[in-house]
């Protein structure tokens, strides 16, 4: 079984990096073998290859260290107790690198002095994807990745760099990548996108609203160690005002339900490997104390009953056709269930804590009202329910205490929220300490006494980029942004 897994990877990652190779190997310039892949069929590439790293294995370990869910086999149940040395090497090499910024800088090359809104598009993904690699694992190639021979053991920039910009080493920050692509939107193009752009299908206001969301995300990222530029990039954001508003502008990419169209999710849970993880007691614990309606939104409840384990435990699992486990809300019925990578919901959750911790424009508690409605709404839950229950549950929807009090309300409303992404959970968990997690049971890995803090370095990188940063640092390290 995990062979097949690999195999998709290894699929994935080789179709995407085609247009990469031919510049390189090809010998002969034919009709039949051009040298250069049309815009229109490199850009659904770079879409799912974000999709693809965003809701694979990276996923599948943030959110069992987050405790949406617990881990029974394979790498999950290593995950679980902070096991995360090993298998990464795929996600490290074909998903992020030779896969999403890969195809995400060829078609920047490519476009940008033709056709410069593909370029554009493709410089808000490449962002997305860099900061994936960055939040999870610190310092990590950026200026130099993707550059094929011209730099096959690229260089690893700081976190803050990446993030904050090097003019002297020529590194551009995230923030400037985002607002350069948005900027290549507004401009003159030979060809524009259609029904190839699968995200937006094409609508590049929608895609310029994708951008500025994603500069609010990164300014929230960075607000522990930067405060200042923080707000300045969320309030400049709030000004335009163009930013996602609404579910029907969520940045999320659509999957089939033929084999091989699959979400990542549903591929793994309900083909792959059906018996590695399971919903988490603790997560349980917490939907069932805030009678959240999500929950069912969620997960499955066999019979009835949701059925769940605990993170680290050691007993015998529950008989696999009780066990509770994602929802057609995160796998859709057959696999065609969207990954979501910048949503509305989250947007509202992002402002109502700038509002309170950075006194940005905004109503701290409008927006978190906002936040929870959008989520419930998005899962299928009506309004009329959703009214009902804030009314019913004054504790939840009113936020109350001081202000870390009241950021802990927010971040553990956005933690619920962010199911099925569990990266983001871990996120922000790593920047605020929210929700408050324990330790899991029969913890082991770097350090039994923690929760870690980032991901450790993949083997294969180790072995061939003498650029990885030396002492390697252990999982209880914290991240440049990190609390």
């Amino acid at each position: 079984m995990k062979i097949k897994i690999v195999t998709i990877s290894m699929m994935a990652a080789i179709i995407l990096m085609a247009p990469a190779c031919k510049k390189y190997l090809d010998v002969n310039d034919t009709p039949n073998n051009p040298l250069v892949v049309p815009p229109a069929t490199q850009l659904p590439n770079t879409e799912v290859a974000i999709a693809w790293t965003n809701s694979n294995e990276l996923n599948r370990a943030a959110d069992v260290i987050v405790q949406h869910n617990a881990g029974l086999g394979n790498n999950p149940a290593a995950y679980d107790i902070y096991n995360v040395r090993g298998p990464m090497d795929n996600q490290w090499d074909f998903e992020i690198y030779n896969g999403a910024v890969s195809a995400c800088v060829n078609l920047i090359k490519q476009t940008q002095e033709t056709s410069p809104v593909y370029a554009g598009i493709a410089k808000i993904e490449l962002a997305y994807a860099i900061s994936v690699a960055t939040d999870l694992w610190g310092d990590v190639p950026y200026s130099q990745a993707g550059q094929g021979l011209t730099f096959p053991q690229p260089r690893f920039d700081k976190q803050e760099d990446i993030y904050q910009g090097n003019a002297a080493l020529g590194i551009t920050s995230l923030f400037d990548l985002v607002k350069s692509g948005i900027a290549d939107l507004a401009k003159p193009s030979a060809l524009v996108p259609g029904t190839d752009d699968l995200v937006y299908k094409g609508d590049l206001a929608k895609w310029a609203r994708a951008g500025n969301t994603l500069l609010l995300k990164f300014a929230m990222q960075i607000s522990n160690v930067n405060p200042t530029l923080s707000k300045q990039v969320i309030s400049d954001v709030i000004t335009g005002n163009n930013y996602i508003n609404s579910t029907a502008q969520d940045f999320e990419v659509p999957f089939g339900t033929n084999v091989g169209n699959q979400n990542a999710i549903y591929a793994y849970n309900n083909i792959n490997r059906p018996n590695d993880q399971m919903l988490s007691t603790r997560f349980l614990t917490l939907m069932n104390n805030l009678a959240d309606p999500r929950l069912g939104k969620f997960y499955t409840s066999p019979a009835g009953t949701f059925t769940s384990y605990d993170n680290g435990a050691t007993i015998p699992a529950p008989a696999a056709a009780t066990r509770s486990k994602y929802n057609t809300y995160i796998t859709g019925a057959s696999g065609e269930a969207p990954i979501r990578l910048v949503t509305n919901y989250q947007r509202a959750f992002i402002l109502a804590e700038a509002a309170l911790v950075l006194a940005t424009p905004g109503d701290a508690q409008a927006l978190y009202t906002e936040g929870i409605t959008q989520s419930m709404l998005k899962t299928g839950i009506t309004q009329a329910a959703v009214t009902t229950y804030l009314t019913a549950n004054p504790t939840v929807a009113i936020l109350t205490g001081s202000t870390e009090a009241k950021r802990q309300q927010i971040i553990t409303q956005k933690y619920i929220s962010f199911v099925g992404n569990g990266i983001e959970a871990y996120n922000d968990y790593r920047r605020t300490g929210y929700p408050v997690l324990a330790l899991a049971l029969n913890a082991q890995g770097d350090d039994p006494n923690s929760i870690p803090k980032r991901f450790p370095y993949t083997g294969n990188e180790i072995q061939r980029n003498p650029n990885v940063p030396t002492p390697q640092p252990l999982t209880n390290v914290k991240v440049w942004w990190g609390k």
